[in-house]
């Protein structure tokens, strides 16, 4: 646990950065700091590992007052990520990584092997090990410094802004490579963003601040968006906070899924004719892995990649209302097209399917 206590920060110019800040992150959560710029984020996270002093209040570390600690001692308790990785350029990424146990007494050569485990568990292959910072991608690099925070085996994880320095979609899987870790590590962490749908993503608890360090709201991601806690909260979280947040709803049993007709890649336009329901026919790989949906009256010979229509999602049969109704409305058949866990056809529904389904339970199941 994380505890801020009446905590401020003012300078001596007279400018309050946080003030009487009260948050609890809970043990092995992540909770994320969100809010427009000057709100005190960045100081508020910083104040934890006491790279900045608090004019007063308490920040406590598991019932303990961080300002009874030694400060070195206290920050080799807390891993550290931050926008641009900081990695070391001299060394390679191995060595960045076994930095902290190596600081901590261990042996280099222990030091190293762990650094190996922790390399490949962030998503990373193993042939990285002797790379050097430079030789890896901007998402490369985000993934070591994750790497090197968890090397010291922290309980408590402080993020400042990790993936806002990479291109949307290496952050997207970034953010997912991540969560999928959290499941598995449990660290108490608390994460600085200003992308509001970063926050909402990743966040077990988000606190939305206001200009000047204030708590404006602290709430799950679904009650954020169900349940602003006033007219700055509601602005700051966004106009189409009805729609996003069906994407903490769960769909499985509740949504009607329709068989589909379908034609493998390779089939004879007279084949996708008879098959297509409409102006349109799903076309799937030998595993039933729908690969994109092609109109027959286009078709030539036999139904090829270059047919495809590529712009429709699919969605998990176990996945949220968000996902289906995305699925639904970007496909060019209006089939939104409906996967299992090893991508396979289930089958597809309607905007209409999910809507009803929406007006007959409207207090779904939350999901994470």
């Amino acid at each position: 646990m994380i505890k801020f206590e009446n905590v401020t920060k003012a300078y001596p110019d007279g400018t309050v950065a946080v003030d009487g800040l009260n948050l609890e992150a809970p043990t092995g959560k992540l909770t994320i700091l969100v809010g427009p710029s000057g709100c005190g984020k960045t100081t508020s996270l910083r104040m934890i590992n006491r790279l900045i002093e608090p004019t007063s209040g308490t920040i406590y570390l598991d019932d303990q007052p961080t300002s009874g600690m030694d400060a070195a001692l206290l920050r080799r308790r807390i891993g550290y990520v931050i926008q641009h990785a900081g990695l070391f350029p001299h060394r390679t990424i191995v060595d960045n990584v076994a930095t902290m146990p190596v600081l901590l007494g261990e042996s280099r050569q222990k030091a190293r092997m762990k650094a190996l485990e922790l390399i490949e568990r962030v998503g990373l292959p193993a042939s990285f090990a002797k790379r050097y910072p430079w030789q890896l991608s901007g998402g490369q690099q985000q993934r070591v410094g994750v790497a090197r925070a968890l090397a010291s085996d922290p309980a408590f994880m402080l993020m400042d802004e990790p993936f806002s320095a990479v291109d949307p979609v290496v952050r997207s899987q970034l953010q997912d490579e991540f969560l999928r870790l959290q499941r598995e590590i449990g660290k108490t962490i608390i994460m600085v963003t200003h992308d509001i749908d970063e926050a909402l993503k990743l966040g077990d608890q988000v606190a939305v601040m206001r200009v000047g360090g204030k708590l404006a709201q602290m709430a799950s991601p679904s009650e954020l968006l169900t349940s602003p806690a006033d007219e700055f909260v509601a602005d700051f979280v966004g106009r189409d906070r009805g729609y996003r947040s069906l994407g903490f709803t769960t769909a499985a049993g509740t949504v009607t899924v329709h068989e589909e007709a379908v034609v493998q890649l390779g089939a004879s336009a007279a084949e996708a004719q008879a098959k297509s329901a409409g102006a349109w026919v799903l076309v799937i790989d030998g595993n039933r892995k729908p690969l994109g949906w092609a109109q027959p009256e286009l078709v030539t010979g036999e139904v090829r990649r270059e047919h495809l229509n590529l712009s429709g999602t699919s969605a998990s049969s176990t996945g949220t209302m968000r996902q289906l109704l995305d699925a639904a409305l970007s496909s060019p058949s209006r089939r939104g097209v409906v996967v299992n866990e090893y991508s396979e056809l289930v089958g597809t529904v309607t905007a209409s399917d999910v809507v009803k389904a929406i007006e007959a339970e409207p207090h779904l199941e939350t999901a994470r």
